[in-house]
């Protein structure tokens, strides 16, 4: 039977490139977004028989109780990945974010992966080799200057997932996140306030890099998939010399 995956922010960026990946390579999608527009020209893109898409509002929890049911009837009442991808940012010093956008954040990139996870449990626990993966960010491994929110919804999300990879090992899902650096999306070309981690590092993973590390997320078994070296190298060192984080952080911050 065809395989598939419910993907959130399918509209565009990150979402968008890992549906086309995986249909590209056989998979049934489902494409959830609050921009219809987007999903309808991903969903031309793709083929209307390979995928289903639907609006939805991640943060309402009896929208996406309907777009598990949408998603159901069109893969058998199966699973085989969910994808919590859909997130927001807004770089700026917290005290020049206004309240709502800070409250914004927390209900996406928290509330939105808890809720979605907890709604496609059934399917996922009645689908053989099942997995859930949500974006998290480097921002998890040390509070960042202008993301302080951000930076705290992807810690939320990181304690999320290592709590249930360990939970649902029992069913048989896998439980995982994704953990890198910035990624070239309209998201980040479109902060009018640039961090100073941004500016040191740039955005240089792509869309399809990301998709492409979803993929081995789907078919792994790790917990954080995390996608260069040069933050692999980043996060050993903060293991192993946790007294650097906030000096490290502090400098590359001042750039």
């Amino acid at each position: 039977m065809t395989k598939s995956i419910f993907i959130t922010g399918a509209a565009d960026g990150i979402g968008r490139e890992t549906a086309l990946y995986f249909t590209e390579r056989g998979w049934f999608a489902g494409l959830f977004d609050i921009n219809e527009e987007g999903l309808k020209k991903t969903a031309n893109e793709i083929g209307q028989d390979r995928c289903c898409h639907m609006k939805l509002d991640v943060t309402d929890p009896e929208s996406y109780q309907h777009a598990i049911d949408f998603f159901s009837i069109h893969t058998d009442g199966k699973m085989n990945a969910l994808f919590n991808c859909a997130g927001i940012m807004r770089m700026g010093p917290f005290d020049e974010v206004p309240l709502e956008e800070h409250l914004k954040t927390i209900r996406i990139n928290v509330d939105g992966p808890v809720i979605g996870t907890r709604l496609a449990l059934p399917l996922l626990e009645k689908t053989p080799g099942a997995a859930v993966i949500t974006m998290s960010s480097a921002s998890a491994f040390y509070g960042v200057p202008d993301l302080s929110v951000y930076s705290a919804s992807k810690f939320a999300v990181r304690g999320f997932t290592e709590a249930l990879n360990i939970e649902l090992e029992g069913k048989g899902i896998t439980v995982s996140d994704l953990m890198p650096l910035y990624v070239n999306t309209g998201m980040i070309s479109s902060q009018q306030h640039r961090a100073g981690t941004l500016e040191m590092f740039g955005a240089r993973l792509s869309p399809l890099e990301m998709a492409e590390l979803v993929w081995k997320a789907a078919h792994g078994s790790r917990v954080h998939w995390v996608p260069t070296a040069k933050l692999k190298t980043l996060s050993l060192m903060s293991s192993v010399f946790p007294f650097a984080k906030k000096f490290t952080m502090k400098t590359i911050s001042r750039k």
